[in-house]
């Protein structure tokens, strides 16, 4: 039997309640609370911070401004008023200019003595401090003399007896003389008495040796020091034997005051070199350090090996230089600069304003009417910061030394020469407000520099 649907029209049936029934509802679970307002308080701290930094920030405002007005105005770079590049010039001069001949060397002693014991003995005294400067003849060791003054004492008295033998001998011989001429004794006996008188008398030398070599250990043993300098590390502790025939040394001594610098220079610069010591010039030497950075002492070239190295073809050259601060030390790698020769009245360039490429070398000169220009050039010798300019320039000239990685052949430029004082070496157009000089041009590539 099927059953009608009800419809909305149709009212439903009522269900019949029961008095012990009771209805329970369900609440839904509550709902977690909506957290909005955290973001709100972060605007609101946002807010406030803008309004207490508002007065800083409108300072800066007028600065970005201008900075972005300049930069679209400027186009390509620092320029002047006039779009002129700045840039720093130097001036070619006329001057001397010194030729060097450089080479590795290392400071060597003059004189490096290892002091021995010439008598064999127990080590008393070290009457010397470890790097101590010594002079000659300052007493260093002393071994015990005691032996050594028995030994005087032995032949001292040795000699004494033997004196007297020769003495009785001689007495004999002036008796045997007498009776010879009385043909009292055989000439026999006066010939044995003039050899015995011979014999005590090469006795008594013998002696008098034995003495001055007693003396003479006894000198040895207060060991002296035989030139001056300083002394290394001690090699013998005191209360040790000492052997007069032992190789190892007491102790080294290392003359430091004049010191020498062996540096060695290659065949092909020897000829200039040997012109000038024919002459009989004397030839100043520097020692600079390891890195040339920093000149040591000045010297003089003292004298040159006798032959050259066949492996590597050089010669090696002895120069003396005066230590008295002891800027120099021994075994101390140096470089070593010796003057061959000084050109005068060369035109002079300083080295920042020379520049290079595959093609050779040349400058960025500025011409009278304030335009730069490529000029080839011939460099010579190179001296510190300064070179010789054989060719390509004449003193007078000036050239971009600074702001020349983005030039172009006949660009305009605004230079101010290096050395002298802001505004005043300004040479172009008027600068513009904030432009200053040596900075490179934005916005504009390189460019390949070729010769004509």
């Amino acid at each position: 039997m099927e059953h009608a649907t009800p419809t909305a029209l149709e009212p439903r049936p009522l269900e019949p309640q029961h008095p012990d029934t009771h209805i329970v509802r369900t609440e839904p679970p509550p709902r977690p609370p909506r957290r909005g307002w955290i973001g709100w308080v972060v605007v609101l701290a946002l807010v406030g911070v803008g309004y207490w930094q508002w007065p800083r920030l409108k300072a800066l405002l007028p600065s970005a401004q201008t900075t972005s007005q300049g930069s679209a105005k400027g186009g390509r770079g620092r320029r002047g008023a006039g779009g002129a590049a700045q840039v720093v010039a130097s001036r070619a001069t006329r001057g001397n200019i010194k030729v060097f001949i450089t080479g590795l060397g290392a400071v060597t002693p003059i004189y490096t003595v290892t002091v021995n014991s010439r008598v064999t003995g127990q080590l008393m005294k070290v009457l010397f401090k470890e790097g101590q400067m010594v002079h000659k003849d300052d007493l260093l060791l002393q071994i015990d003399p005691r032996p050594y003054e028995v030994q005087l004492e032995q032949a001292e008295g040795q000699l004494i007896h033997d004196q007297a033998l020769l003495k009785d001998a001689k007495l004999d011989l002036d008796r045997y003389n007498t009776l010879i001429k009385q043909d009292a004794i055989p000439q026999q006996t006066l010939d044995a008495q003039v050899a015995l008188v011979t014999q005590y008398e090469g006795t008594i030398k013998t002696d008098q040796s034995q003495i001055d070599n007693a003396k003479l250990n006894l000198v040895y043993c207060n060991i002296t020091s035989p030139i001056t300098g300083r002394v290394g590390l001690r090699l013998v502790d005191p209360g040790n034997i000492v052997q007069g025939t032992s190789s190892t040394g007491l102790l080294v001594i290392t003359q430091i005051d004049p010191i020498s610098v062996i540096f060695t220079v290659g065949e092909d610069q020897l000829p200039p070199i040997l012109k000038r010591m024919r002459a009989g010039e004397e030839l100043p030497v520097e020692a600079w350090d390891r890195e040339l950075k920093n000149k040591l002492a000045d010297g003089k070239l003292e004298t040159i090996d006798n032959q050259i190295d066949p492996t590597t073809g050089t010669l090696k050259l002895r120069a003396v230089f005066s230590n008295s601060e002891s800027q120099l030390f021994p075994s101390q790698f140096v470089n070593a600069r010796l003057l061959v020769q000084q050109k005068q009245n060369v035109t002079l360039l300083p080295n920042n304003a020379i520049q290079r490429n595959s093609q050779g070398t040349y400058v960025w000169m500025i011409g009278p009417d304030h335009t730069v220009n490529v000029r080839p050039i011939t460099v010579g010798t190179t001296e510190g910061d300064q070179s010789e300019i054989t060719s390509g320039l004449e003193p007078g000239d000036e050239v971009v030394s600074v702001g020349v990685d983005r030039l172009e052949e006949g660009e305009k430029v605004s230079a101010e020469m290096s050395g002298e004082k802001s505004g005043a070496g300004k040479r172009g157009p008027r600068n513009a407000p904030g432009s200053g000089p040596g900075q490179p041009h934005g916005g504009r590539s390189h460019r390949a520099v070729s010769f004509e």
